[in-house]
């Protein structure tokens, strides 16, 4: 696939990164020679320097020949002008771009079928909000995606020493879940995938990953006495989108106070709320959290932009006596640091900017896609179709498919209902099909089985 990316900041240069590798033709535009230079010293691309929305720098990378653009510059209208004049100009390339700024996203006509011409509109800030609040709904989890349309959750835990899952083998825990209707998917031991077979054996440290209808993950979670006590107090350090957004998606039932370090914005967001405190200063501030009540505290979220201060302010809320930290890292390395930190849990928002834009890069029918453990794991929501020969899942029963032994069947939703997965249960057009892909490298293996039949 030929794709251009318009931005080399570090969404696109993570975005450049990921797909460079999947045997794609990449071309990226910034204005910013430095950023490109060393962007094509890494990765086999071909780059031009020059404004991303100027119809001269767009013909010069090639657009008319291009099957997919992603426009991710740091600037919502340059997004919005470029993916409008390539609408006007080029009948062939697919636009996603990212949108930031709330007030845009606010009015849906604005993007519609007679508004400003974006095949998809992806906004990373309300994806990592999404991420967090889930995270908050549900103490103790590790990780939530939804597929489905919020059918399916894929969630992960952490097996603790003296737990009830550590030292449990696979198929001994099926008395406490719905028989092939939640499905242990993946262990990973210090960062590496291990066989999911009856007998694995669950250690202390292993985060364990389910799959599990919706309604059924809160019971489980008790079940699996992994569910914690409810986080009420919160306080959030950083006050921009999605400081912003999570405090409003919270204030209702939730203490929420934010500390945000700019004055102006603070009285500007301080007009924007019902229930929630905003407080002008330095979340790293140790007098300041402690004054907040921190030992009180049972969550602060770092969600500033600079990751060197999420990092900091998280550690120190830790050690002042908050029962669980977050923090946002826009450099995924840096979660190498948080070991010894205190910090219970990092989000990575290129992550999840990347598994948004994945799911319409993919070459099968996909309908969502999730990237786990940093990137390195990938969970995919596929439909079935009836394709040719060994590459036809439809039809055909679930021990009869050939996937590799790295891909683990998840789910399987019919007719908008969660069905059990047996190893006789038979594949139908249309079945929602979710996987775990223990290695991005086996994805291939899955668009094939799930590629429509060209018309």
């Amino acid at each position: 696939m030929k794709i251009l990316i318009l931005g080399a900041g570090r969404t696109g240069s993570s975005v450049a990164e990921a797909l460079a590798g999947e045997e794609n033709e990449i071309v990226v535009i910034d204005y910013n020679a430095e950023f490109l230079a060393a962007l094509k010293e890494r990765l086999n691309i071909r780059t031009v320097v020059g404004n991303a929305a100027h119809p001269k720098i767009l013909a010069q990378a090639d657009v008319q020949h291009t099957d997919l653009v992603i426009a991710v510059t740091d600037r919502d209208e340059t997004n919005m002008l470029a993916c409008t004049i390539i609408n006007k100009f080029y009948s062939r390339p697919k636009t996603i771009a990212r949108i930031r700024a709330i007030d845009y996203l606010k009015n849906p006509a604005l993007f519609g079928p007679n508004g400003i011409p974006i095949d998809i509109v992806i906004s990373p800030e309300q994806s990592v909000m999404e991420s967090i609040r889930n995270l908050i709904d549900l103490p103790g989890v590790l990780h939530i995606s939804d597929f489905a349309g919020g059918l399916v959750r894929l969630f992960s835990v952490k097996a603790v020493a003296n737990g009830f899952l550590t030292g449990k083998q696979i198929k001994t825990l099926k008395g406490r879940l719905t028989e092939g209707r939640i499905r242990v998917v993946a262990i990973f031991r210090a960062g590496v995938a291990l066989p999911t077979n009856g007998e694995a054996v669950i250690e202390a440290d292993d985060e364990v990953f389910f799959f599990a209808p919706r309604l059924e993950v809160r019971r489980l979670l008790k079940d699996l006495d992994c569910l914690e006590k409810p986080l009420k107090r919160i306080i959030i350090a950083g006050g921009g989108h999605i400081g912003k957004r999570l405090a409003q998606a919270l204030e209702k039932d939730h203490h929420v106070k934010i500390i945000e370090k700019d004055r102006k914005r603070a009285q500007k967001i301080a007009t924007e709320f019902d229930n929630t405190i905003v407080l002008q200063g330095n979340c790293a501030d140790e007098a300041l959290l402690i004054d907040e009540s921190i030992d009180k505290t049972d969550l602060f979220c770092a969600i500033t932009d600079n990751d060197g201060e999420n990092i900091i302010a998280a550690s120190l809320a830790k050690a002042l006596g908050a029962r669980k930290a977050i923090c946002i890292l826009n450099h995924p390395s840096y979660s190498k640091l948080l070991p010894g930190t205190g910090i219970d849990l990092a989000v990575l928002p290129n992550v999840e900017t990347l598994g948004s834009i994945l799911t319409h890069v993919r070459r099968g029918d996909v309908a969502q896609v999730s990237l786990l453990c940093g990137g390195a794991a990938e969970a995919i929501e596929a439909i079935a179709h009836r394709g040719h020969g060994e590459n036809s899942v439809v039809g055909r029963k679930v021990d009869s498919v050939k996937l590799p032994g790295g891909i683990v069947l998840g789910a399987l939703i019919r007719n908008n209902s969660v069905i059990a997965i047996h190893h006789d249960t038979v594949f139908e057009e249309g079945d929602h099909v979710v996987m775990f892909s223990l290695d991005k490298k086996l994805v291939a293996d899955i668009e094939k089985k799930f590629q429509p039949l060209k018309k």
